[in-house]
């Protein structure tokens, strides 16, 4: 694969992903995916999946876990519903994280990711022992798999983030860094962040976001087009070229219709001048 392809968070009936049409009218050929409902994962959608994803020369690199009973609306409903750090569902959300890795390897996808929760900073704390057995299961399901399971960043800063890793201990758990989220939660600044979890990262959001007071819902800030916001993408780039990371750089824009289309175009665009200004270096 060439260093840096540049893709797209994309959805095939779940999700804010940008539709497939979106995807091939952008020339892009590499896509994250947000798993689909459970119908859409039945054996026969898949295989229609897979080969329309073949028809448009088309990757898919990670399929993204989501769950019902998941919601963005502020941090503290963010705290208690996402991921498996709820006891509540963390059960039943093993199972369907089993049911999408399955999907995923019916796809061709080495890779699932997800937002596994708030990881508690405190180690002593209850939950975190739970969260990272369920991590190590998850784990160890796709090893038998040949897979990869990556968390995304943001609820967490990098050190904690990094304390769970090693107490987790498996060599197929990476990061899908996204720096915008560690402004939006306002957890940890996004450059330095990247370099102490660097050695982990195997997959990345290209996202931007602006640090705004008065936001509500305990946010820190607003996601923007990327370029736009407090990341600083050229720097992100050179960081990642840094720590020795050159997979797909997938923008993910967490807004729907022509303006999200139009701001994903934008960003192959600068995407696309700054690989060739950095790698060309």
């Amino acid at each position: 694969m060439e260093k840096w392809p540049i893709g797209i968070f994309t959805s095939v009936g779940a999700g804010l992903g940008a539709g497939l049409n979106t995807v091939t009218s952008l020339g892009v050929h590499t896509v994250q995916l947000h798993a689909p409902h459970g119908p859409d994962r039945a054996p026969e959608r898949v295989a229609q999946f897979k080969q329309q994803f073949a028809d448009a020369g088309v990757q898919v690199t990670v399929v993204f876990a989501g769950f019902e009973g998941e919601s963005y609306a502020d941090i503290p409903t963010v705290q208690a519903t996402v991921g498996l750090v709820p006891e509540a569902t963390r059960a039943a959300r093993l199972a369907e994280t089993k049911a999408i890795c399955d999907f995923a390897a019916l796809l061709g996808c080495e890779t699932v990711g997800m937002h596994i929760g708030f990881v508690p900073e405190d180690a002593s704390n209850p939950l975190y022992a739970g969260v990272v057995k369920a991590a190590q299961e998850v784990c160890d399901y796709c090893q038998q798999r040949g897979q990869r399971f990556n968390l995304e960043t943001g609820q967490e800063k990098a050190d904690v983030l990094l304390r769970f890793f090693q107490d987790v201990g498996r060599e197929n758990l990476g990061i899908n860094f996204d720096p915008a989220n560690l402004i939006l939660y306002g957890t940890d600044e996004p450059i330095p962040a990247l370099r102490t979890v660097g050695k982990h990262v195997r997959s990345v959001h290209c996202k931007d976001a602006k640090r705004q007071e008065g936001v509500g819902g305990g946010w820190a800030g607003v996601e923007v087009a990327l370029g736009q916001g407090d990341v600083n993408i050229p720097l992100f780039l050179r960081t990642l070229k840094e720590v020795g990371y050159f997979g797909p750089l997938t923008i993910e824009r967490e807004i729907s219709g022509e303006q999200q289309k139009k701001d994903i175009a934008e960003a192959i665009a600068l995407l696309q001048r700054l690989r060739d200004e950095i790698l060309g270096a």
